[in-house]
């Protein structure tokens, strides 16, 4: 059993999708509630989805990714109501994630990405028990 270390500002958070299936909760179907209300149209059924291509900006590579993620990112995370001061800070950590493909951050670089003064206060609404969305710390190597 690995040993609980307290998290600081600088502990890396993430989405863990194995809490989505611990929690029977269907993470496909939250995502397709975090498009914008023209992808949501689009996306009407969130089960029936196709992979579709994608050119990785940085590198040019070539990656098959899931067309909900993708309309969210190359679309609806663009939009300037995304995360805006209005946003729930939860909705708001959870959509950066979505936005930078779930790439794990602090409580400090998430307040600085989503233009939140309080890193102490994300820090403790992630860490003071309770997991919402699924957001959880980087397990240690």
């Amino acid at each position: 059993m690995a040993k609980w270390i307290r998290p600081t500002l600088d502990t890396k958070y993430h989405i863990d999708f194995t809490w989505w299936d611990e929690q029977n909760l269907d993470f496909r179907l939250y995502l397709r509630s975090q498009l914008c209300e023209e992808h949501q149209k689009d996306y009407a059924d969130h089960h029936v989805t196709e992979m579709v291509d994608w050119i990785d900006p940085d590198t040019a590579e070539v990656k098959r990714v899931d067309a909900l993620w993708q309309a969210l990112r190359s679309h609806c995370s663009l939009l300037p109501d995304y995360i805006d001061e209005s946003t729930p800070l939860i909705t708001a950590v959870f959509r950066m994630f979505l936005k930078n493909e779930n790439a794990p951050l602090s409580s400090r670089e998430l307040a600085e990405t989503i233009g939140y003064s309080r890193p102490d206060a994300i820090l403790r609404t992630l860490s003071k028990g309770k997991v919402y969305r699924g957001i959880k710390p980087v397990p240690a190597e």
